[in-house]
């Protein structure tokens, strides 16, 4: 079982504080989250068109999801050629060993 230290940490969040438990090493990535979050939700908040902060914080949420699922896509889609390349590079490799047969 794992013995990492676990420590409370605070973040603040659309100007409300909340208290996580956090492993230590994870501190630094969940600030920046945090960050993160409160940057896209000024963003919304200071487009004026969203009222209230649970439909910020909504519309927020889905606009940080659907960044994710943009960048994941372009990651697989830079991918798939590299694939292709490598499969006609494995089919060359094996064409050539059979013609040297």
């Amino acid at each position: 079982m794992s013995k990492e230290k676990i420590a409370p940490l605070s973040l603040r969040i659309l100007d409300k504080e909340y208290v996580l438990a956090c492993p230590e090493d994870e501190r630094a990535v969940l600030l920046a989250a945090a960050e993160f979050l409160n940057g896209k939700i000024k963003q919304v908040r200071d487009g004026g068109k969203v009222v209230s902060n649970e439909r910020i914080v909504a519309v927020s949420a889905l606009n940080i999801a659907h960044e994710y699922l943009q960048y994941k896509q372009e990651q697989e889609n830079q991918q798939r050629p590299n694939q292709a390349i490598s499969d006609l590079q494995s089919k060359i490799t094996l064409a050539i060993s059979k013609i040297k047969q």
